[in-house]
């Protein structure tokens, strides 16, 4: 299991350094100058300037793409000199000196996704700090709602196999897999936030946290999750369904299923104790990938419906070409899924004993 995993954490480690820089290129190509960004329009030459040397953005490409990494390392070196990019600023790392050998100083630290273009004197950090909770509990929510959904649909789609009841199930998961995000977002938006508003209550906009009638404190506004979580887990539901559906039926026809029908045991024994178990390994490594696809993915859901998640923020950034938020945000989206991956695993290897983790 030890080996198994370092040999995970070390392809994950060449994953997210291979990522880093399709990142950094593609966004330091775009045409604009981040020094002109991070000014806004009333700006001298002298403090473009400035801010060029401040930044490391006067420095040659390689040079830049040294300092993102040396930036994101948790290992990381820096110049004692304060007019240095690298240079130890307590105002940008969260750090701790290890030792100084001539003028670098060796450090240990957090990763530093830099500081916004249009939100001036916030972190990159602080901005995803802010909105990633938010998209965890719209993913968590979808993900929750498709697998309680997805595994009795499927699991009755599979016991009904080619009853009406089955093929009304297949029916909707097809739909369900056809219709993209976007326009369902706006068509609950519509049918339940406005056209049925006096029954549901239910707003066609709203976060997860509101200020109140006197704008003084912030609440939690629950119902503003219904619709935005239903609608990003509309997809996975209808994957569940047809998983759950086939690996069922596949499970069913196994030996050690007909010897437990042979030992007396009850149809419902059967599927509780012995055919959802095994029939879970596909559905669990598809849950695993839309969840992680979800922290992603829910850009056009949270924009529509107003949550101000971490792809509503994405969203804005690309309007303002905000680059650093941009990259930070697709950097924690990759360092999450390779995560996710890895974690389900060790939960597909320990739902199947069948299943080794090699190196």
């Amino acid at each position: 299991m030890l080996t198994y995993l370092l040999n995970k954490v070390f392809y994950a480690l060449l994953t997210l350094v291979g990522v880093v820089t399709v990142i950094f290129l593609l966004f330091t190509v775009l045409p604009g100058d981040p020094a002109k960004m991070m000014l806004g329009q009333n700006q001298t030459a002298e403090q473009v300037e400035a801010v060029k040397k401040k930044y490391g953005f006067d420095k040659p490409l390689e040079t830049q793409y040294l300092y993102y990494l040396n930036d994101l390392s948790p290992v990381s070196f820096h110049s004692t000199n304060n007019e240095d990019y690298t240079y130890l600023d307590k105002e940008k790392y969260i750090a701790a000196k290890l030792f100084t050998i001539g003028g670098t100083t060796t450090a240990i630290k957090l990763p530093y996704l830099r500081a916004s273009f249009s939100k001036q004197g916030k972190s990159v950090s602080q901005v995803i700090g802010e909105t990633l909770p938010n998209t965890f509990v719209l993913a968590v929510s979808a993900i929750a709602i498709a697998m309680f959904l997805g595994l009795i649909f499927g699991v009755v789609s599979a016991l009904k196999k080619d009853t009406w009841i089955d093929r009304a199930i297949q029916v909707f998961s097809t739909f369900g897999m056809s219709v993209p995000s976007f326009f369902s977002a706006i068509l609950f938006a519509w049918l339940f936030g406005f056209v049925l508003h006096k029954y549901t209550n239910l707003e066609m906009t709203g976060s997860l946290y509101e200020l109140d009638n006197f704008g003084e404190r912030l609440s939690i506004k629950w119902k503003n999750l219904i619709l935005p979580a239903i609608v990003l887990g509309i997809r996975p539901l209808a994957v569940i369904i047809q998983l759950m559906r086939n690996s069922l039926l596949e499970v069913l026809t196994q030996d050690y299923i007909r010897t437990a029908r042979a030992k007396g045991l009850t149809e419902f024994q059967i599927i509780k104790n012995h055919a959802i178990k095994n029939a879970l390994n596909p559905v669990v490594t598809a849950i695993s990938g839309w969840f992680a696809s979800m922290l992603a993915g829910a850009v056009f859901v949270e924009y529509i419906f107003g949550w101000n998640g971490l792809g509503k923020e994405i969203v804005n950034a690309l309007n303002t070409l905000d680059l650093p938020v941009i990259m930070g945000a697709v950097l924690v989206i990759a360092t999450l899924f390779i995560s996710i991956n890895i974690l389900v695993d060790i939960i597909y290897a320990w739902l199947d004993p069948r299943v080794k983790l090699n190196s």
